[in-house]
This record gives C-alpha cells, structure tokens and sequence, in this order.
C-alpha cells in the first residue's frame, strides 16, 4: 500500500527514532510545515547526494519552537519509518514544496543476544578511543542510535538506510567498526609518543 506526503530533499539520512531539529527559511518548506502543522504532522526527509534518492524516511512533527519575524521558523521533529519513494512530483499539485508516492516500511529491531552483545563491545570501544563519555543501555541502543556517532560517510549511511533488518545492519556495522578500531589505536599510540617527546627518558646502558 502506497501514500502521497510532502517531500523535503537534504543531504542527510534520518534514521528511524532520531530526533531531528530544523532550521526553516525557504519559503517552499515553511508553506510545507504551515500545511502539515494543519493536518496529521508527516513529511518525508528524502536523501540527497548527487541526486534524489529513492530512500527517505517518514518524520513527524512534534513542535515549531519559534517563528520569526520574517517568517523563518525553527521545528523538532522525530523520525518514524523509513519509505521507498516510487513517484516524485515536484511541485505537487498547487503547492511550492515537493510530493511522493512512498511506501513506509515497519521498524525491524529484531537481532540476536549475541550480535546485539559483540556490538555494544565494539561500540564501548570506539567511544571510548575517541573519549566521548556515553551511557550505553543495551535494552536501549540499536544500530540507528548512534549511526551518526561513529564515523559513517553519508554514502554508508545511507547503505546502512537500504538494510531492513537489524541483524544485517549489526552486521554492517560491526565490520564497520573492526576497520575503524585499529586506526583509532595507531593515533592513540601516536599520541602517547608525542607526550614523551622533551621529557627525560631512562635509557638502558649499551654494551659494545
């Protein structure tokens, strides 16, 4: 089953519970949130790299925290669902903003103890070699939670975005990480060699 909703391109991917804060000035978009804001709330956030890709996701609006002077408006919002997008129509019908035909997908958050496990581990790790102080509940953390947090380039997100299951994305990820792991330890190491660089070192005497 397909639905029409207001389309809203950015260079970014928005994953499902995120919560999205907006910066509105372009008069096609503040007609499209004055629209909404008059009907059930959802828009989509459709991904844009060097052209409009298929795959958005479906966010809802929550709040406008403030309206300018000169109309310019400042919106949170919070994903819900990611969509294909089979239709795009811009503009549509007799609005500024743009519309597609999408279809939603249900959140699939279903992975084993065991990957779910291998995955917070790597994850500690990551953060803990770029010492960002975090609290990771397990019953709480996904693969969409800290997507943003570990590296990944738009394009690898977005790969991340195409995956429908949560165990092929734990998957992804934890690949992801292995790569990134060992690099972050060389600069670690690096780092503690530059710290030693004009303190005086105790040197073992050489016998010739």
């Amino acid at each position: 089953m397909t639905e029409t909703i207001p389309i809203f391109p950015l260079k970014l991917v928005a994953f499902p519970g995120e919560q999205l804060n907006l910066h509105i000035f372009e008069p096609r978009y503040r007609q499209l949130v004055a629209d909404i804001d008059q009907r059930d709330g959802r828009f989509g956030i459709s991904v844009y790299m060097d052209r409009l890709m298929p795959l958005g996701a479906e966010v809802q609006l929550k709040e406008i925290s403030k309206v300018y002077d000169d109309g310019r408006m400042d919106i949170k919002t919070i994903v819900n669902r990611v969509y294909e997008m089979i239709r795009f129509e811009n503009p549509y019908l007799d609005r500024l903003y743009a519309g597609g035909e999408v279809i939603l997908f249900e959140n699939d958050f279903q992975v084993s103890n065991s990957a779910h496990a291998e995955f917070i581990f790597y994850l500690k790790e990551f953060f803990r070699l770029v010492d960002y102080q975090v609290e990771l509940l397990p019953e709480v953390v996904n693969t969409f939670s800290f997507a943003h947090k570990i590296g990944l380039t738009l394009e690898e997100e977005y790969e991340l975005l195409k995956l429908r299951r949560e165990s092929d994305r734990t998957i992804y990820l934890i690949k992801h990480l292995l790569k990134v792991i060992p690099v972050l330890r060389e600069v670690e190491k690096a780092k503690e060699k530059i710290k030693l660089n004009g303190h005086f070192k105790n040197l073992d005497p050489l016998e010739f």
